[in-house]
Order: structure tokens, then sequence, then C-alpha cells
């Protein structure tokens, strides 16, 4: 295994400050701009097809508030792991060996306590450090569950009931390193990335410039300019998705020990919620859904939603993207099917 710094300090990737993402950020900004004109002309009218747009544009914008914040959290606690953190530092604290190096990676959640959002420029920032893909998914999916915000939301909505707590904790971690490992065993894991953001990580490691303010600040523009577009649209998407799907049909299937896992699973993947609250928001569909669904929900959740795959796909391929989906979805359905079968 090769030692945590395999690349140099890095130089700014400028995978993100494209002109196709600038022009992809001008229109999604457009678009959104024009919905919000006309949700509010059309708040008092009685066609359906104006609420539609209006719920939706005020999803899709309540998507982009609570994620906006930890996104530029994330940016800049990325860009201090890639020019100010000491390679003796990481030497000393991430082991080498595959599995142990994963499973510690898995608990940077808890000293960086970043929702999934901002955890995406995070482990961008790790790959380009030299960490592995394996190494970056395993992070990626498994810090939004394993971080001290989580951990109490999840406890202030459920206490020990039913094992709820102890499931998520427990399955997001397994999970995780379930998914790191797989990757792991890809012979050319990064064929997995996007050709830009592979020929970034590459460029990065030919970089010897010392770490500066203004190389910093080049650091934050690029990588703001690939998130938010992709911060958008993934939100748009959201948006759209759930006024197009009735919630009170998900729920109406609750009671079933399997389809009930399932729409909870959909429900997780549309919704896109943050994993700081979303204890809160599982908590309202407890008298109508079983633990193991409440538990599946609160795995799959932060690790896959419809926003999330847009800002991952500035960094994955699409086919990666559509197994580590999979496989997150499989491992959650089968976490709530034991947690249904224990309780």
């Amino acid at each position: 295994m090769p030692t945590t710094m395999t690349r140099p300090t890095p130089a700014p990737p400028r995978a993100g400050a494209t002109p196709r993402a600038r022009r992809i950020l001008l229109t999604v900004g457009a678009v959104l701009t024009a919905a919000v004109l006309v949700r509010a002309v059309s708040i008092d009218a009685d066609s359906p097809l104006p609420s539609a747009l209006s719920d939706g544009v005020t999803l899709a914008a309540s998507v982009i508030v609570e994620s906006l914040p930890f996104v530029f959290l994330g940016v800049m606690v990325s860009i201090a792991v890639q020019l100010w953190v000491p390679t003796r530092v990481m030497d000393a604290v991430v082991p080498r060996a595959g599995f142990a190096r994963r499973a510690v990676l898995s608990l940077l959640g808890v000293v960086l306590p970043v929702c999934e959002c901002g955890n995406v420029p995070l482990a961008r920032g790790l790959m380009v450090r030299g960490f592995s893909v394996a190494d970056a998914a395993t992070f990626l999916l498994a810090a939004p569950i394993l971080n001290p915000v989580t951990l109490i939301t999840t406890y202030q909505a459920f206490g020990w009931n039913d094992g709820i707590l102890v499931s998520r904790l427990v399955g997001g971690f397994v999970l995780a390193n379930l998914v790191g490992w797989l990757v792991s065993l890809h012979p050319d894991p990064d064929r997995l990335l996007t050709p830009v953001w592979a020929a970034a990580c590459a460029s990065a490691s030919s970089a010897t410039s010392a770490p500066t303010l203004r190389r910093a600040a080049g650091l934050f523009r690029s990588e703001v300019s690939a998130m938010l577009p992709a911060l958008f649209l993934g939100a748009a998407v959201a948006g759209l998705i759930q006024v197009a799907i009735s919630r009170d049909t998900l729920t109406s299937i609750g009671g079933h020990p399997v389809y009930g896992i399932l729409a909870l699973l959909l429900l997780a993947f549309v919704i896109a919620i943050c994993s700081n609250v979303d204890a809160f928001f599982a908590l309202s569909l407890a008298s109508s859904f079983s633990p193991g669904a409440l538990v599946a929900f609160l795995v799959f959740g932060p690790m896959i939603d419809v926003k999330m795959l847009v800002m991952l796909s500035t960094t994955f391929r699409v086919r990666a993207l559509a197994g580590v989906t999979l496989v997150v979805a499989l491992g959650a359905l089968t976490l709530g099917l034991a947690v249904n079968a224990l309780v």
C-alpha cells in the first residue's frame, strides 16, 4: 500500500473552472430565476400547473438553502487539507494498510462534521492529496452518518428505541467500507473518475509551488465553479421529482415489511434532505413505517440521493455511480430487513 502522500502538494486543479461549467451555472440560475418569477405571479392562481411549479421551486430552493453553507464549508476544509495539512500529520493519523486505512477515513466525519454536500469537495481534496479512489469513496459515504451532529440528532429523535441509532451507525460504517473494498478491487480505480477530474489529479502530481492565499483563492474559485452548477441542477431535479411523486402514495404502503423499506429508499433518494436533520423527518414517519424502513432511510439517504448523484458526476463516471448506488441500495435494503427481523 502506498504512503498517504503519493502526490506532492498540488497546484489548483482547473477541472471546475471551465466555460462549460460557467454556462451551466448561468443556465441553471436563469431557469431558477424564471421559475421564481412564475411562482411569484401565480401564487393566487387556481391552476394545478402553477401550483405544482410553485411547490417544485420551493422544494428546490429549500435544498439549495440547506446545502449551500455546507458546500462552502466543505470547499474551505478541502483547501486547508490540500495546502496546509503537513504530510507527516496525515501519515501519522492514517494507516497504510487497506482496511485499517479506510476504517480510519470512515471516522474522519467525527472531527470534520460536514454534511454530504460538503463532503464532495473534501473527498476531491483527499484524492488530490494522493488518497486512492477507494479511500475517498469510503470517506464520502461514511462521513455524513459517522459524525457527532448526526449522532446527536438521531439520538434526540429516537433515543435507543428499536436499535435505530446503533443500526444507523454500524450499518453506515459497514456499508461504506464494503463499497470502499469493492472499489479497491477494481484493476484500475482511476478509470472510475471522469476524464476531466482524473487529468486534474494527474496534473497536480507535478506541482511544487508553496501554499499561498492566492493559490487558496484559485482552488476556491475552481471548486465552487464545479460544485454550484451541480448543486443547482440536482436541487432542481429533486424539486421536480418530489412534485411528480405523491408522498401519500409512498406512505400508503408503509406497513408492508418489504415494500415499506423500498418506499422509504425511494423517498430518501427523492427528497435529498441533509443528514444533520433527516432523523426528525424520519420520526414523523415512525407511526406508518417499520423500524427497518426507518433505518434504511437513514442510511441510504445520506449516501445516495438525486442531488448527490448530480454533484458526484463532477468526479465519478456515470457507470461508477450506478454501481455504487446499486450496492448501497441493496445494502440498505438488507439492513432494513435484518432490523425488522430482530426487532
